[in-house]
């Protein structure tokens, strides 16, 4: 063999070599959407979940995040998501349960408070049986669903004491059954729309205002258009990572376990961030003369205890609050 010919091999060789390589270095590509901003605590986690994908997978998978919905609402991501693009959302159970009803009770009033109660259910062997029933219902894979964004409250430009103050105020909510029922159940007008069209919506007087956890209000600049947040608490809002389950099941087992342990452990990071930002957040609305109101929320319980039984939870909520409390 000449001297150039093994030369032209060699450089075939790793030429073949480098493409290869460059191949298995990113063989698969997850894009996750949220409606949240960059500066939410919860995005931390996302950040987090970027960097241990990557890390395990020794890069052959890599995940690229999407704030401020830029691959848009969260029905639509769920749609592609559900056609098999490679894509996810971080979504609240409402949303799902147009699939299977179970879901919908995560979304339910005052269920649960803080993070540690609710999480036992979301890591629980009957919710991992819903997981399954979603994969059949919808072609939706659930990576985890133990993001945590903390407890919702009331943002209007006026004072909320009872229920009876919200009459006639339009508040913007998600479209989810769970959500409309709560919010007129506590005796606003519920008024779906995409979170990013809050702030214009308040500022033009669409609607009187929202109902929203701490972290998103300032993530929005919301406090640059309402005057009053009133701390209800009404839905303690955990969300999941949601994507398409013929798109996962395209990856190698190595790489689902990895999506899922990761998605589980970011999670933590997340919610656990989420709950120690949460004073910072109050001190700084307060700061921000936003006027920070901590009411009796007795008339709030009692105005929304009928949403069970209007849609059908009474049953799964015995069983959901076994859980909590173990």
């Amino acid at each position: 063999m000449t001297f150039h010919r093994f030369t032209g091999l060699l450089l075939a060789a790793t030429a073949s070599f480098t493409i290869a390589t460059a191949a298995n270095a990113q063989d698969y590509t997850l894009s996750v959407n949220t409606a949240l901003a960059t500066n939410d605590p919860l995005y931390a986690g996302l950040e987090s979940f970027v960097e241990k994908v990557a890390e395990r997978s020794d890069g052959r998978l890599e995940v690229r995040l999407f704030p401020n919905s830029q691959l848009g609402p969260d029905e639509d991501v769920l749609e592609q998501a559900r056609a098999g693009a490679p894509v996810a959302v971080v979504v609240d159970g409402g949303r799902l349960a147009v699939f299977v009803n179970e879901f919908g009770i995560l979304g339910a009033p005052y269920l649960a408070q803080g993070y540690d109660g609710i999480r036992k259910v979301v890591t629980s062997d009957i919710f991992e049986e819903w997981v399954d029933m979603l994969r059949e219902a919808s072609g939706h894979q659930v990576l985890s669903f133990n993001w945590w964004q903390g407890e919702r409250h009331v943002v209007t430009k006026k004072a909320i004491k009872t229920p009876a103050d919200l009459a006639g105020q339009r508040l913007r909510t998600p479209g989810a059954p769970v959500w409309l029922e709560t919010v007129a159940a506590m005796g606003a007008v519920p008024t779906p729309m995409p979170f990013a069209e809050v702030y214009s919506a308040i500022q033009q007087n669409v609607i009187e205002g929202t109902e929203v956890q701490l972290p998103a209000l300032v993530g929005a600049n919301l406090q640059e258009v309402i005057t009053h947040v009133t701390m209800t608490g009404h839905i303690n809002l955990i969300t999941g990572l949601v994507t398409s389950a013929s798109w996962f099941d395209t990856l190698p087992e190595d790489l689902q376990v990895i999506l899922r342990e990761e998605a589980l452990a970011a999670g933590d990071v997340a919610s656990y961030g989420t709950a120690d930002a949460l004073a910072g957040i109050e001190a700084d609305l307060v700061a921000a003369g936003v006027s920070v109101d901590h009411i009796d929320i007795t008339p709030f319980v009692e105005a929304t205890s009928g949403v069970y039984d209007s849609l059908g939870y009474s049953g799964l909520r015995v069983l959901i609050e076994d859980i909590v409390g173990e």
